[in-house]
């Protein structure tokens, strides 16, 4: 029989309509499955966590991060998107020509333990440091050991022009560690998209993404590079489909935003970035004018925090500050204000979707993974709780999170993460720091 564990009597959120959510119940985990979820369920053999002043639900799921940037937080918390001072500048042309694989390891490694703190089981990495083999290898295995289900979405160096042996080493990844869908990692490609590539090299990108049954992911209506209508001419090709994921998309026109829709592909939106750095604004309301409903992502914890609280926050407060603008104003037919639970479900089962991982995880559906996080409610930042969906998206934070499973598997308990030498990680990540600053000659920020 497999291993059993019952979560018992903790609010539970499943973000499954059919499944529903109870003040009081039980979620039963047999193995990496979700084996039942209701009150008053009982299991022999099982080992019984007592979920009493805690919220259960899903993990949160994050649909496109650079986690190989995690030496870099905070780093240039000041810094737009694009100009002679920017993150492109800086970033991607300055700090990543100096990283080395054990950079990238110790990057991914940092970013996947600020995940498990933070509550989030799932994450597309968006892995755009792929200078040889080598560079891969360190990254996967970041991923391996975080013990996270992740997509490891490829992508070559944005600081020189992609290598002829790229599609390649592509191919050699999808052979030697995705094999089999069934695993914790999946593949992805992060292609240069639309606007960063010609329209033979997207058509090509598409075709070898999908030549090994890979998802693909590309940023669009990236600040000034969005305006110029190249997500139109290359979607006249006929490329898009329910395996793209469109990031950003904050420039782009109504009717490139009306293909993305036509074509069944996902959207990735990652508000405070976008606001923050100038990608232009978070095209909220047009995707939600036209029916799609988007996922939720950090994108670079060089700007922002690494947490899907700030990312509901900043989602919902921006589409309502903008519909009370039309009323004040007097506009007549505004759209209805997004509710706390639209933005629960942009955080799990959309970002599930986005990730093409939706049949597997997002929710606490019976015959899914149990990934699974619990919250807490006893902490003085929250109690008394009144409503547990809008104190999960406006009042906790990362210091609630308590427990965090990925496939039934426990990664962090009682507020502490498990099996991991933080001193070792820590050592590590200041080590790399000083040696990808120093190569690349970038000064830190003074204070």
């Amino acid at each position: 029989m497999a291993d059993r564990t019952l979560l018992k009597n903790g609010i539970v959120l499943s973000v499954d309509k059919k499944v529903g959510n109870f003040m009081q119940a039980d979620v039963l985990i047999e193995g990496a499955k979700i084996a039942a979820v209701g009150p008053n369920l009982s299991a022999a053999d099982a080992e019984v966590i007592d979920a009493t002043n805690t919220i259960v639900m899903p993990g949160f799921v994050d649909s496109h991060r650079h986690l190989w940037e995690g030496i870099l937080r905070n780093i240039g918390t000041d810094i737009p998107l694009e100009g002679e001072k920017s993150y492109l500048a800086f970033v991607l042309n300055t700090l990543a020509p100096a990283y080395r694989p054990q950079d990238v390891y110790i990057g991914n490694r940092v970013s996947t333990l600020g995940l498990i703190d933070a509550g989030v089981t799932t994450i597309l990495d968006w892995s755009h440091i792929q200078a040889n083999p080598e560079y891969t290898d360190a990254a996967i295995q970041a991923l391996q050991e975080s013990g996270l289900r992740a997509v490891f979405a490829y992508g070559p160096v944005w600081y020189e022009a992609p290598k002829p042996e790229h599609p390649e080493w592509f191919r050699q990844t999808a052979k030697k560690y995705f094999s089999s869908k069934d695993q914790l990692l999946t593949f992805g490609l992060a292609a240069f998209g639309p606007e960063f590539n010609s329209l033979d090299g997207n058509i090509a990108d598409w075709k070898l993404a999908r030549e090994v049954d890979a998802r693909i992911t590309v940023h669009v209506g990236v600040g000034t590079f969005g305006k110029h209508g190249k997500v139109r001419e290359v979607g006249k090709a006929g490329i898009y489909g329910s395996d793209t994921t469109f990031i950003h998309c904050t420039t782009l026109s109504d009717d490139e935003i009306q293909m993305i829709v036509d074509t069944g592909s996902t959207v990735s939106l990652a508000s405070p970035v976008e606001m923050m750095m100038g990608h232009g604004m978070v095209p909220i309301q047009r995707f939600l004018d036209r029916g799609l409903r988007p996922s939720l992502s950090v994108d670079v914890e060089t700007n922002v925090p690494n947490d899907m609280f700030t990312q509901m926050r900043s989602v919902i407060s921006l589409q309502h500050a903008l519909l009370f603008e039309k009323k004040l104003a007097g506009k007549a037919n505004v759209p209805a204000p997004l509710t706390t639970r639209d933005l629960l479900e942009f955080a799990t089962i959309e970002g599930a979707r986005a990730n093409g991982l939706a049949d597997k995880t997002g929710s606490l559906t019976p015959g899914k993974e149990a990934d699974i996080i619990m919250l807490r409610t006893d902490k003085p930042n929250i109690f008394p709780v009144n409503d547990p969906i809008g104190a999960v998206v406006w009042g906790m934070d990362t210091s609630n999170v308590d427990s965090v499973f990925v496939a039934g598997k426990a990664l962090k308990r009682d507020g502490k993460l498990l099996n991991v030498d933080l001193d070792k990680i820590r050592n590590m990540a200041y080590q790399s720091r000083d040696y990808v600053v120093a190569q690349s000659g970038f000064k830190l920020p003074e204070i």
